[in-house]
């Protein structure tokens, strides 16, 4: 049987594991950055056609040098939660590796303690599915960790909401070409009726 000093350290190397394998909490990260975008709450984007402007910056109401470990920011496009309802693969997880609420990577760029403010247009891209989103920054240190984040919308991902309309899956020139081969059939059709009509009245004379 094991000892209570046994068992003590067992839990100590399973503690020390999932420590040393595991992630970035978000919940342990500072809402240092500022984030705003063009849409507003409610709006509707169109994939493959509208664009957002996204800019980020330090929190300026903070003390000086909170960034001297910040080396770059990534900017993503994040799941709302009634976009993440039933759907396991958009599932919000506390553990950064593990988390699945923002999939899409807007832009990245090195950070700079001299630029009070970044901006960026985005082009909605073509494969961004239809759902109801928000947008967050994360700073990264040296080692690629994130460090602090921010985002458009409140602790519960209420507010400042926008809607993205994806493509349903055949592009509009596909659907040209479509009706225009059906016309081209439909006169193709009437054609050789109409020869074939000729034919008959000749063979009748």
């Amino acid at each position: 049987m094991a000892s209570g000093f046994q068992i003590n350290c067992l839990l100590f190397v399973f503690f020390f594991a999932g420590s040393a394998f595991g992630g970035v909490h978000f919940s342990t990260l500072p809402q240092n950055l500022v984030v705003q975008a063009s849409p507003k709450q409610g709006s509707e984007l169109r994939a493959g056609e509208d664009t957002i402007k996204v800019t980020w910056g330090l929190n300026q109401t903070l003390a000086p040098g909170l960034d001297t470990k910040y080396n770059k920011v990534k900017v993503k496009l994040c799941y709302a939660p009634i976009s993440q309802k039933d759907r396991a693969w958009r599932k919000t997880e506390d553990d950064l590796t593990r988390d699945k609420t923002c999939q899409f990577q807007m832009v990245a760029r090195t950070y700079s303690s001299a630029n009070k403010e970044e901006a960026f247009d985005w082009k909605v891209e073509r494969d961004t599915p239809t759902a109801t989103y928000f947008i967050r920054a994360y700073a990264l240190d040296s080692d690629g960790n994130q460090v602090a984040y921010g985002q458009t919308t409140d602790s519960h991902k209420t507010t400042n909401l926008f809607e993205i309309q994806g493509i349903s899956g055949r592009h509009v020139s596909l659907d040209i070409a479509a009706a225009c081969f059906s016309a081209f059939s439909v006169v193709s059709l009437f054609g050789f009726f109409y020869v074939e009509k000729r034919k008959a009245k000749s063979s009748g004379k």
